[in-house]
């Protein structure tokens, strides 16, 4: 019997709150960290982490790969690293006949779960490399296309400090990558419970909370959530309101924005709405869902000019005042 669309809501909400609670099981707190890398995953889209040393980025990333059994590989971003180490290289082989031939060595890129530790450690040319493999789901290679998962999902970790032998990711990388999210430093409690668990001899045990033929079912599920124009038309006036020469444009923004948003941009908020909508048992997108994701989907799109840069502006500072400003109204008006 065919589910009802009112059971696959459910059955989504289910799944994602298991999946949720099995990262729970290693990852102390950063409770919207996981939900919002969730998030992104469901949506189909990258997600760039930011915090300082220690805060379990990458254990989050190993935690996410175990609990959905697929492949994972790793990357460590190093000044020294190229392209090739990224993406692969062919390799002169012979057969047993003594006749040589090129042959493909995949790199660790050719994965479904992908760490790319400390991105911003790398030169942009060796950065650029996973540009194809991020907005395409595949790699050219000597002129043969390569598909990568399903499912390839991407998670890069860079740290805001130590900024010397860091390079800053071309605008062209950040606009790829579906959230930018923030780890914060945990809490006491949480302090006391990362202590209690990574210094006894007992290690958590996680379970295969979901499996990729269920994930890509989940991931086409979010493409049928519907949103009404009006919706539509809120989060198309949020990313303009990012754009210091437009009619929309927020005061920080004039004062501070060099440039705004891209169109992914508004992909993003549409996409992280319907997954949050679906969540939350409904099967369409509120105003609500668009400026829950608006933080995390654009606060690595707007990019300051030399004045915000020297005050410290920051861009979640932009995006609050975008979204006090933006008026939301009901279809037929404005």
């Amino acid at each position: 019997m065919t589910p009802t669309p009112e059971e696959r809501v459910a059955e989504f909400a289910r799944d994602f709150a298991k999946l949720q609670n099995e990262i729970s099981k290693a990852i102390v707190g950063q409770r919207e960290v996981v939900e919002q890398t969730l998030v992104a995953l469901f949506a189909g889209g990258h997600v760039l982490l930011e915090g300082v040393p220690g805060l379990g980025k990458t254990y989050l990333v190993r935690s996410l790969a175990e609990s959905l059994n697929v492949r994972f590989s790793r990357i460590q971003f190093t000044p020294d690293l190229m392209p090739a180490d990224i993406i692969g290289t062919e390799l002169i082989v012979e057969d047993e006949r003594g006749r040589k031939s090129f042959e493909f060595q995949p790199g660790p890129v050719f994965t479904q779960i992908l760490l790319a530790d400390e991105i911003n450690r790398a030169t942009p040319k060796t950065q650029s490399a996973l540009l194809e493999a991020m907005q395409e789901k595949s790699l050219t290679v000597s002129g043969e296309t390569r598909k990568l998962g399903p499912p390839f999902f991407v998670l890069a970790t860079q740290n805001p400090l130590e900024m010397e032998g860091t390079y800053p990711l071309p605008e062209a990388q950040l606009d790829r990558f579906f959230f930018k999210i923030h780890v914060p430093f945990p809490s006491l409690d949480d302090l006391m419970e990362i202590a209690k668990r990574t210094t006894g001899s007992g290690e958590a045990v996680l379970e295969t909370a979901l499996g990729p033929e269920e994930l890509a079912r989940m991931q086409a599920l979010v493409r049928e959530v519907a949103i009404a124009r009006h919706v539509e038309r809120f989060a198309a006036r949020l990313v303009l309101a990012t754009h210091p020469e437009g009619d929309c444009a927020a005061p920080l923004v004039s004062q501070f924005v060099r440039y705004g948003a891209s169109p992914r941009a508004m992909q993003t908020l549409i996409l992280a709405g319907k997954v949050a909508a679906l969540n939350d048992g409904r099967v369409h997108v509120a105003f609500e869902d668009i400026a829950a994701a608006a933080p995390p989907a654009l606060r690595h799109r707007i990019i300051l000019n030399f004045e915000g840069e020297a005050e410290g502006v920051s861009t979640d500072n932009i995006i609050a005042e975008a979204l006090a400003q933006v008026p939301r109204e009901a279809d037929g008006v404005g």
